[in-house]
């Protein structure tokens, strides 16, 4: 909603805030769009690693899409880099067990 002003004002910092809420719920879209967030810096600053790490949920959980840009991401960083966000991703994982469930068919639609 707030990422593309959609009935709202366009807001990246509210964005953020929202799928940052439904990720630690384990929302997999919501990692996802965190990892775009970071890849992109939109309202963020760049981080590969934070990328790396929120496209390593969805694509665990089997959604190519996310695949894809992990893999176009990883080209991109030094292998040390890619260790930290391999770290940080398993670290994320264990909040990120839950089923797809309610709030990430509604990020899904938004894509």
């Amino acid at each position: 909603m707030y990422t593309h002003g959609e009935g709202v004002p366009q807001d990246d910092a509210k964005a953020f805030y929202w799928y940052r809420k439904a990720a630690k719920q384990g929302a997999a879209l919501a990692h996802y769009a965190l990892g775009e967030m970071y890849h992109q810096g939109e309202g963020v600053p760049e981080d590969y690693v934070q990328a790396y790490a929120g496209y390593s949920i969805p694509t665990a959980q089997k959604l190519e899409f996310a695949k894809k840009k992990k893999g176009t991401i990883k080209k991109e960083m030094t292998p040390a880099r890619i260790a930290e966000a391999q770290k940080l991703s398993s670290e994320l994982w264990g909040i990120a067990q839950l089923p797809l469930g309610r709030i990430g068919s509604e990020l899904l639609s938004l894509s």
